[in-house]
């Protein structure tokens, strides 16, 4: 009778790996902030893809951002078997690709956000707003950074989607909802 050894068990990193994505995320977020501080907001050439205009296309695609983020959590729920259902195959792909597919949706959104208005502090509202989308890129580079990394305690990762989640809940709360509460929302 053969006997086979037991997989050795997986290490993990160390707390002093958490400086790491901590680092990146601190980069990241000061360097989005100082780079939409540096821009004087005033008429310049903007887009508007098939919206009837910018700001129809930033509340919508980040509307559309948040509801893949919602996707996202839901996702990781089930890839750590938090939900009651037995895990399919694909959840992983479907995870990963949302993630993917809310950076694509929110890069138009940050163009005109950092290159079209620059940092806001003229309110409460508007101030949270960018030092929130100044995070934003933070916490994602962040999360990704302990993905790539990998072997971090077993809460680090869903910790940091969760941080991802709640910045872009802020950033969407102070800007698309707002406009939704406020202004005229036909196209």
């Amino acid at each position: 009778m053969v006997h086979v050894a037991p997989p050795a068990p997986r290490r993990t990193r160390s707390g002093a790996w958490l400086l790491a994505p901590l680092f990146a995320f601190a980069l990241v977020a000061l360097t989005v902030g100082l780079l939409a501080r540096s821009t004087e907001p005033g008429p310049r050439s903007y887009f508007e893809l098939f919206f009837s205009d910018p700001i129809h296309m930033k509340v919508w695609l980040a509307s559309a951002a948040l509801t893949l983020a919602v996707v996202q959590l839901f996702t990781a729920a089930w890839i750590y078997r938090v939900l009651p259902w037995t895990k399919p195959a694909w959840i992983n792909t479907v995870h990963r690709w949302s993630g993917r597919l809310v950076f694509v949706l929110v890069l138009p959104v940050v163009y005109h956000c950092i290159f079209q208005l620059g940092y806001q502090t003229g309110t409460t509202r508007s101030h949270v707003h960018s030092l929130a989308g100044s995070a934003f890129f933070g916490a994602y580079v962040a999360k990704v950074t302990i993905v790539k990394l990998k072997r971090f305690p077993t809460p680090v990762l869903p910790i940091a989607g969760g941080l991802l989640f709640t910045v872009l809940l802020v950033v969407w709360w102070t800007s698309a909802l707002w406009f939704f509460r406020t202004i005229d929302t036909s196209f």
